[in-house]
């Protein structure tokens, strides 16, 4: 039976600032991709308190998420380790001093969370029915992202919207709309699964392309959304190449 990655709900700001992903990054093996084993190589992610800060370990360091993701898309197409099996490098630690964030931008915070968590439920729920290992893999990575955005939460003093949710449950409407949509896609075959998942990163990207201009006055919501959208784009470029 394949093991899943299983999503622990905790409660906004219970984790430790800055110490969110001390458990380090999720890699799979160079050589994984399509027809490998699934599952092989990722490792339970269960979001809860850390134990230690510091510096990120062979991940990019504040504000050069948007840097290796917009630099490296020859590496991508060329199917580089991170981009092979969806992995994401340690680049969600919040190392960045907190600001402050707009009403409006607090709300968008509550509504990442919740997208980290659609992401999650789903690739966990997929990685469940099919053999494709990059579910699994991905699952991990969106686990460690919204502990990330957890932190931010509790920085600024936002309600978590995924606390107290079962897999597959959300607050917004529309997200649960989404959710459901996508679930049914991916449940029909494995491309719709894959094809579910672009469309998630895809929107992803797009969100955090138009959020992270206006995020000057919190370094550390800056951080931690480039970092998200690097991940997207390594998700992404892994669905792709499992779709061929």
């Amino acid at each position: 039976m394949k093991r899943s990655v299983k999503l622990a709900t905790a409660v906004a700001g219970a984790v430790v600032i800055g110490g969110t992903l001390a458990a380090g990054p999720v890699i799979a093996a160079a050589d994984d991709g399509p027809g490998a084993s699934g599952g092989t190589a990722s490792q339970s992610a269960q979001p809860g308190p850390r134990h230690q800060a510091g510096p990120q370990q062979g991940g990019p360091g504040p504000g050069q998420g948007m840097g290796q993701g917009m630099g490296q898309g020859m590496e991508k197409r060329q199917g580089g380790q991170g981009m092979r099996d969806g992995s994401c490098l340690a680049a969600d630690a919040v190392t960045a001093e907190p600001g402050t964030l707009t009403e409006e931008q607090k709300k968008n915070l509550a509504w990442a969370a919740e997208e980290e968590k659609l992401a999650h439920d789903l690739y966990t729920a997929f990685g469940e029915k099919y053999d494709a290992g990059v579910f699994d893999r991905i699952a991990a990575s969106e686990t460690n992202h919204l502990e990330a955005v957890r932190t931010l939460l509790g920085r600024y003093d936002v309600a978590d919207p995924t606390t107290g949710k079962a897999a597959g449950e959300f607050t917004d409407k529309t997200i649960q709309a989404t959710y459901d949509r996508l679930l049914a896609q991916g449940e029909k075959n494995e491309d719709g699964a894959l094809k579910a998942g672009v469309t998630v990163e895809t929107d992803d990207i797009k969100a955090l392309t138009e959020a992270i201009p206006a995020l000057g006055d919190a370094p550390d919501a800056q951080q931690v959304y480039e970092n998200l959208l690097t991940g997207s784009e390594r998700h992404l470029a892994a669905f792709n190449r499992w779709l061929g």
